[in-house]
This record gives structure tokens, sequence and C-alpha cells, in this order.
């Protein structure tokens, strides 16, 4: 069984807390913004989570998984990733608690970002950037924001509380029972709306004992790493891949005249520098494994093509790489080889796993881009999705790929000449029948043709030794 059976069970209930009543702009915010980056499941879940709740409260009924495994025809391993994606992104929290062997849950679902905060976020905008491209996001960055009114001419002239109200006098509301009677009951809270708390990224994910090991202290001094310097430098790090090291020349390169570290400057010298080793691109948020609805169903794993097609769905592209070459780092020109097929051709990433297999098995481990490009245009064309079609067509296209593989084209000799076939109808035999046929019919051509020039030189081999024994 998979790790998500211990951490889910259908049969385990559910409540749905809301941290804060959601608006119509909360919604669009969720569909325009996030669904680009988590995905319609996600979207989705929240929506339906969100939905479960009383209207106007913010607090559900108990449900168990059973009933959203119905309401979404899915099964519980996809709904718990759409979680994990939802409590990654800020938009979800969840707790747990077992008592005699029974499990439940509190899903407390969290406002999202405004409009301002997700567009200012450093990470998340950049993403969604790369996601839609420049054109879109200015679009989409346009229905959030207006134009700024001009007050320049303006004068203030609105009437205060004490011009308007007049009060009931300090005798009547120090003896009125209205204070005690807006205290909430025990156990019990007023509806509000907690502020949208940005995405975080935990600083122990970031190797700041080397990174201040080349930092001189006169140079750069620690007070100026506050926890919200070393936040942002988390967040960079984690977005562009950057080391320790290399952060250490960014940091040094955001330091103002009066030795100051410039939140600004350290994210736009990290776009830089990121943009320089790989050659202009933005990072990319994409499911870098197969998505759980195109993967193989669950079941017993058993055969050892079970248990490949288990590892091709759950594996990352690049980490296939660094499999494949026993932990060695790929190339990358290999990489770069790899996301072009995969962005040109839309493949998904267990589908581009067995063409990296196939490719490198075949090709004595060498990763031709041209090879690659050449199967993977042929699956998109198929329409390929799944590990499993991807591993039955490159089983049936084998020869046509082998000969892709060395590069050979059809002689004019194999042109010209007729191909005698048993004439059948159409209805006889299938097109793939046909085609399987017509390539036998070849293949026994070509070698009943290499037998005879083989036959041919023996002859003559022989009648020279017979010529040069008479002399």
């Amino acid at each position: 069984m998979k790790q998500y059976w211990n951490e889910v069970q259908p049969i385990d209930s559910f409540t749905i807390s809301m941290n804060g009543i959601l608006h119509h702009h909360d919604k669009k915010i969720i569909t325009l913004l996030y669904q680009p980056l988590i995905g319609p499941i996600c979207t989705t879940l929240y929506n339906t989570l969100a939905d479960m709740a009383d209207e106007g409260r913010t607090l559900s009924e108990e449900w168990n998984h059973y009933h959203l495994m119905n309401i979404f025809d899915l099964n519980l391993e996809e709904i718990y990733h759409a979680r994990l994606k939802l409590e990654g992104i800020g938009l979800l929290k969840t707790y747990s608690k077992t008592n005699n062997n029974q499990r439940a849950f509190i899903y407390e679902l969290q406002t999202p970002l405004s409009a301002e905060q997700f567009f200012t976020d450093g990470m998340l905008n950049i993403y969604l950037f790369q996601k839609l491209g420049q054109t879109h996001f200015l679009k989409l960055k346009k229905s959030f924001t207006d134009k700024n009114l001009d007050m320049a001419n303006f004068n203030e002239v609105t009437r205060g509380f004490q011009d308007v109200f007049s009060s009931l006098g300090a005798n009547t509301l120090a003896h009125s029972e209205g204070h005690m009677a807006s205290i909430p009951e025990d156990g019990e809270k007023y509806f509000h709306r907690q502020k949208s708390q940005p995405i975080t990224i935990d600083v122990s994910h970031f190797d700041f004992d080397l990174f201040f090991v080349g930092l001189s202290e006169v140079m750069v001094p620690r007070k100026l790493f506050t926890s919200a310097i070393k936040e942002a430098i988390a967040k960079l790090s984690f977005l562009y891949s950057i080391n320790a090291i290399d952060m250490k020349n960014i940091v040094l390169q955001s330091l103002t005249a009066d030795q100051k570290i410039n939140v600004d400057d350290l994210r736009k010298n990290a776009r830089d520098w990121y943009q320089m080793e790989n050659e202009a691109r933005l990072p990319q948020l994409i499911d870098k494994i197969q998505p759980f609805i195109q993967r193989k169903t669950e079941g017993k794993q058993e055969s050892k093509e079970d248990k490949l097609i288990s590892y091709l769905e759950t594996v990352s592209p690049r980490q296939l790489l660094i499999d494949l070459s026993d932990g060695g780092e790929p190339a990358r020109s290999d990489l770069q080889a790899v996301e072009d097929v995969m962005f040109q051709q839309k493949l998904q990433p267990g589908v581009t796993n067995v063409l990296i297999h196939y490719v490198m098995l075949k090709t004595d481990m060498k990763l031709s881009k041209s090879y690659l490009e050449k199967i993977a245009s042929h699956w998109s064309r198929k329409k390929i999705k799944t590990v499993k079609s991807a591993m039955e067509l490159a089983k049936n296209e084998h020869k046509q790929y082998q000969e892709w593989a060395s590069g050979k084209k059809e002689t004019t000799q194999r042109r010209n000449k007729p191909i005698r076939t048993e004439k059948l109808p159409d209805w006889f035999v299938s097109q793939d029948d046909t085609a399987q046929k017509v390539t036998e019919i070849q293949t026994e051509e070509l070698e009943e043709k290499r037998r005879r020039l083989e036959a041919i030189q023996r002859k003559y081999q022989n009648k020279g030794g017979e010529k040069g024994g008479e002399n």
C-alpha cells in the first residue's frame, strides 16, 4: 500500500472550519490566480469544502471521506494529494486526532491572498507569469487593478459621529445590559476574517552556516540578517534553486551605500542570476511527477513491469536521469533536451520518463536530442498520456524507432521494387495486420537478397582459388 493509506482512509471523519467568510472577490482570486498553479481538482476541492460549510457560517457538520470520493468521483489518493497542494500553497490547514482507533480531521480553509499580496508575493507571481506568459499575465493583472481617483482639488467635508448623533448620557450607558448581551456565549465566537498569510518558506532548508562562512562579519554585519531578510533569502533560494555560495554573491550585490540589504535589489539580483544561468528563462511551476488522474489503477504490483510503471509514475524526469547515472548530476544539455520535449510536445512527466528510459537503453545510454524529439513528436500526435500506453506504443513501434536511431532510409531500390503481396479484401485484415504483413515481406526480401549476395561472393572466391591451383 502506498503511504497515503497511512495518512487518511475513507472512513475517517472530517469537519470544515472557515478561517473567515469568503467573499465573491475571493472566489475570483482562487479561480483566476491560484487555479493556474494548483489545477482544477485542487480548486474544486477548495470550493466544495467551502460550500459544504453552512452558508454564512464558519463550521460544517461532520462528514467522512467516502462522501468526498462520491462527490468528486475520484479515488482517495487523488483527493489526498489535492489536499496537500492546498496546504502547500497556504489555502488549507489540517488538524487530526485519534480516539479509540478512530481518526478525525479538521480542515480549516484559509482565505486567499488579496490580489495585491499575490502580485507582490515575489514567488507566486513569478510562477504565474511563467505559467501564463507575459501577454495573459498583464491582461489578468489589469482585471485586478483600477485607475487612481484624482482627488487633488477636493476637500473632505465628512461629518463626524458626534456631529450627527447625541449621546444617551453616561448613566444610561453605564447601567445598560447591552454590554453583557454583546459578549459571545461560552465556546462561541463572532464571524471574522483573518488576515491572509503569505506563503512562507522554512529557513531551515537553506544552509546559513555555509552561507556565513564565506561572508565577512566586517563586510556584512550579522545584525543585518533579520528574520525578514532570512526569510527572503530562503524563499529566493527555493524559487531559483540558488545554493549558499551563489547566494553570498547575490547578497553582496544587494548591499546599499549605507550598508543595508535591500529586499527589492535582492529579488532583482536573484532573478538576474537565474536568467543568466538558465538562458533568460524563468522557473516554472509544473507537476514534477505524473498527474494522479493519469496513473495506473491502484492494485498489487506483482510483476516487474508493474513495479517499473509505478516507479516511472512517481519519479520526476530529472530524478530519473540521476538514477540512470547512479546518482550523478545530469548534464545541462540533457536537462535542456528533456525540458524542451516536455513543453514543446506537451508530454506528461511519466510519459517523458518512458521516453528517456527507452532512448537511453536503445542508444547506449546517450540522450540524443534529435532522436528524443522524433519519438516525442510521434507520441504527441498519438495523444499518449499514460505510462502504460507509452510503453505499449514503444513496443509496437520498436522496429520503426530502431530505424530512426540508426538513421536508415529506404533505398531507391526498395522504393522502386514492387512488393508482391496477396490480395485480400479490406475487411479481412486490420490496418495494423496489413502493415505488419508488409514489413515481414520486406524483411524476408532483404534477407533473401543478402543470402544471394553472400552465395555469389563465395562462388567467385572458390573459382579464384581453383584457377590459382591450376597455374
